[in-house]
């Protein structure tokens, strides 16, 4: 169903609510080959039905907020497959549609979160786990501020500001998103205590202090460990709700192209976190339904 509130509304009334998980890892179990520099982005031409199949997934599992399939759609990247850019912003209003459909088939409220990645996506070579692209903030919002508006007028309930390694370029996402009427989060992907590009997470997360339109702040992409103390200093300098998904734990290793070492993400984190100060709680990469589901039980029992 659509909700009836507003995600901020939501948010103050109590909460925790469940995020989604994976994207990327939902659509591989169901077969799909992401081996693209589009990534998953590939999807909202080529197989469209397979990403509403993966929101789908979470929606069963009892995800309350979906994150649209956009991270890695640009439209540079998809001017690189010779998409022009009329098409390209059909493409961008499709991944919300996509998100909205699965919510909208669901009995409870489910709200849509629009995903607005790092300019390291577009680069599809792990940039983004280092930031500092060489970018001026002037340039990096007029990367960002094309596509931010194309999403805002699709509709969704928020956009999400995510896996942003440094302050410069959440700067650049904030000033790009400020007036598209659409309220925002922003997470960051950190690196143990500070930022991918080694900033000091305190004055990371005080950036949006001063804007009204950031709804929650917070980390994704990143160690479920790394996300515990996250947590406490973000609810802290940023005086909003707090927004944390971290990945499962395991490592990409490049050189074998396969993950490896155990899996980290405990749902049993949540009470923990939902004490200092999350309100939206989910997972990233290789964090599947089965995960969210568990995550899901807790938070319903956690809030009766």
């Amino acid at each position: 169903m659509k909700p009836a509130r507003s995600l901020a509304a939501a948010l103050a009334e109590g909460g925790p609510l469940v995020l989604d998980g994976g994207l990327s890892n939902q659509l591989e179990a169901q077969g799909c080959d992401l081996s693209d520099p589009l990534w998953s982005a590939r999807l909202l031409a080529d197989g469209p039905e397979q990403i509403a199949a993966a929101h789908t997934a979470y929606v069963r599992a009892g995800a309350q907020v979906l994150i649209t399939a956009s991270y890695q759609a640009t439209y540079e990247g998809f001017a690189g497959r010779g998409i022009r850019r009329d098409e390209a912003s059909a493409l961008l209003a499709r991944s919300v549609a996509l998100a909205r459909g699965a919510a909208e088939r669901s009995a409870r409220e489910v709200w849509v979160a629009a995903s607005v990645g790092p300019y390291g996506a577009l680069l599809a070579d792990g940039s983004e786990y280092r930031g500092r692209y060489g970018l001026t903030v002037r340039e990096l919002e007029a990367f960002h501020r094309p596509r931010a508006e194309a999403l805002a007028q699709a509709g969704p309930d928020v956009l999400a500001l995510e896996t942003v390694p440094d302050t410069d370029e959440a700067a650049a996402l904030l000033r790009a998103t400020a007036d598209t009427g659409v309220p925002v989060w922003l997470s960051y992907t950190i690196d143990g205590g500070r930022t991918r590009a080694g900033q000091d997470l305190g004055a990371a997360f005080a950036l949006a202090a001063g804007h009204d339109h950031v709804i929650a702040v917070g980390v994704n992409c990143c160690e479920p460990s790394d996300a515990d103390r996250a947590v406490e200093i973000a609810a802290r300098e940023s005086g909003r709700p707090v927004v944390v998904y971290p990945n499962s734990g395991e490592r990409w290793d490049a050189r074998a192209r396969a993950w490896s070492g155990g899996i980290t993400f405990d749902p049993a984190r949540l009470p923990d976190w939902a004490a200092a100060g999350a309100r939206l709680v989910g997972g990233c990469c290789r964090v599947g339904p089965d995960r969210i589901a568990a995550l899901a039980a807790l938070a319903r029992t956690s809030h009766h």
